[in-house]
């Protein structure tokens, strides 16, 4: 019925030009370095209690959901897991105060697909169900991401 679901993009794939395609079929490797909008679209939601969000990822991102009254500047983003290949200061935020789900570690994924087997790929939808109301963070875990914004906020009614 009304409000038992929502749809969130975390994070989209910008289109080209006709001078400077962006054809991620002919180089998957590079999906990760290909401009990214690091933004949760929409900024909030509102589900009934017991519905659930879809999380559309497009890229290198990683879905954390705290409870209810963490606020963004709440989350410690001093503590960090390394991310291969990154310089040291870009890393996944790794912070558990409050924090009640942690979606897929984007270092075990393929960078687009067609995904090696075993292997999910970056692309990829995360469902989360939240059954009691309040009014609960959402973040990308990705540090640079989340400082440049990249949060929001799922509130769930009865």
């Amino acid at each position: 019925g009304p409000l038992a679901n929502a749809t969130v993009s975390f994070g989209a794939w910008p289109v080209g030009t006709v001078d400077a395609p962006l054809d991620r079929t002919t180089g998957p490797a590079l999906a990760p370095l290909a401009p990214n909008h690091h933004a949760l679209v929409p900024f909030d939601v509102t589900i009934k209690e017991g519905g659930s969000v879809n999380f559309v990822l497009a890229g290198f991102h990683q879905v954390v959901v705290y409870a209810p009254g963490k606020k963004a500047d709440d989350v410690d983003e001093t503590a960090l897991l390394p991310i291969p290949g990154a310089p040291p200061f870009i890393g996944l935020i790794n912070d558990p105060a409050g924090r009640i789900y942690r979606g897929v570690d984007p270092r075990l994924l393929s960078p687009a697909p067609p995904a090696a087997p075993n292997l999910l790929s970056q692309d990829r939808v995360e469902v989360v169900g939240f059954s009691k109301r309040g009014v609960y963070l959402v973040i990308c875990a990705v540090n640079v991401h989340f400082a440049e914004g990249m949060y929001g906020w799922v509130k769930v009614v009865k």
